[in-house]
């Protein structure tokens, strides 16, 4: 990217990003590992953090593989024994990943546990008992009731009996018990450091940001794959210091800001740098973003004195596990916080739970509160759904409305 248009990135970004490379690094050594799990984004891992499992995240890899151009090749793996491409990209780079050995990471430890909860996606319930029957080793599902309003006392109580009731395969599979004050410890640090992170995005509300969406994308990596670990809140803590020195210098993520957006939806892994230039060439920042904030909202739901009613709280309300009409009324409460001159909806064809309301969702911030928007389709994994040239006249015709 252009150093004229763009300031220099930010220190600690490049130290998150080698946080992540060690643990993947740590990862080609299944020996020396201890017990292995593989997690969906939006389970209850203090759990595991607790019980001192190595934690693996398949959509954490389907990211590293869609980032270097690789989801392609990996799914196509997958098609070619019957799983269609209709399937979430990250699944099926993650099943062709298995069926044929590659990966940019070299080797992927193979898991002792697999433990998912349906609050992102019912996907990752058929996707992780396939992943069940390949390795043979048990399965931990945590249902989670979807939450059209307020969450009901009997809901909570359901999640945290299962929560609860997990503990015992947990146990049984890490070979030790579950120690609470470990267990309370855990909790706090996953606490910190999402409220860290809530704190560097809130930063953003600031003119210029300090930071886009796009660099928070690269940054979230740790909050999403190490919460409850003491390097997690470190990490976090010296980049708020960071970010918090720019807003003092006055320095923006692009030395010329103009307009400011949201982005609703993952990210196009693939298409970040193409992203990034066509708006950042435009003077437009993407200040904020409903994905990056998913982790950092939740983060006073955790209650140390309370782990397991608060896990199953916590985990019960990420944004795809609540109504269409609970995230319209988010995504204005950003636009208004971060004074944003418009959104674009990331129509994915892949996440269809994130994707589902967005024509409506599109056409009220026009029509009700006259705030320019833009659903932009394509894939966040799988490049083949995105035509650049088509995206590009799009988004032109989307400059032009916004004036710039």
């Amino acid at each position: 990217m252009t150093n004229d248009i763009f300031a220099p990135p930010l220190k600690t970004i490049s130290h998150s990003s080698m946080m992540m490379a060690m643990h993947f690094l740590k990862g080609r050594r299944p020996e020396k590992l201890g017990k292995v799990a593989w997690v969906t984004s939006g389970a209850p891992v203090e759990l595991l953090r607790t019980l001192d499992f190595y934690t693996f995240y398949p959509e954490n890899h389907g990211a590293v593989c869609g980032s270097s151009h690789q989801s392609v090749s990996i799914s196509i793996e997958a098609e070619n024994l019957g799983y269609s491409r209709d399937l979430c990209s990250y699944a099926r780079t993650d099943i062709g990943s298995i069926l044929s050995g590659k990966t940019p990471l070299r080797t992927i430890p193979p898991p002792d546990l697999l433990v998912a909860c349906t609050n992102i996606c019912q996907t990752v319930l058929h996707w992780y008992r396939v992943l069940a029957h390949r390795f043979n080793v048990p399965l931990v599902l945590i249902d989670t009731p979807f939450i059209y309003d307020e969450a009901a006392d009997h809901a909570v109580a359901y999640v945290q009996k299962q929560i609860e009731e997990a503990v015992k395969v947990i146990e049984t599979v890490a070979g030790q018990s579950l120690d609470m004050k470990r267990f309370r410890e855990v909790t706090s640090l996953s606490r910190k450091a999402s409220q860290l992170w809530m704190q560097i995005l809130d930063l953003c509300q600031q003119r210029p940001a300090p930071i886009s969406a796009v660099d928070q994308f690269i940054a979230m990596a740790p909050i999403v794959s190490l919460r409850g670990e003491a390097k997690t809140v470190d990490i976090y803590g010296k980049m708020l210091e960071e970010v918090e020195e720019r807003v003092v210098q006055g320095i923006g993520a692009l030395r010329n800001e103009r307009k400011r957006l949201l982005w609703d939806n993952l990210p196009i892994w693939y298409a970040l740098r193409y992203l990034a230039d066509f708006l950042g060439t435009r003077g437009i920042v993407l200040a904020a973003s409903t994905y990056t904030s998913a982790w950092g909202k939740l983060a006073n739901m955790f209650n140390p004195d309370n782990p397991f009613e608060s896990a199953a709280r916590t985990y019960m309300h990420p944004i795809l596990n609540r109504s269409t009409g609970d995230k319209m009324k988010t995504m204005m409460k950003m636009v208004n916080d971060f004074h944003l001159d418009g959104v674009i909806l990331h129509s994915d064809r892949s996440c269809k739970p994130y994707s589902i309301g967005q024509m409506d969702q599109r056409d009220r911030f026009i029509n009700e509160h006259g705030i320019p928007a833009l659903l932009l389709e394509a894939d966040h994994n799988d490049s083949r759904s995105f035509s650049e040239e088509q995206t590009s006249n799009r988004l032109e015709a989307f400059c032009e409305m916004l004036g710039v």
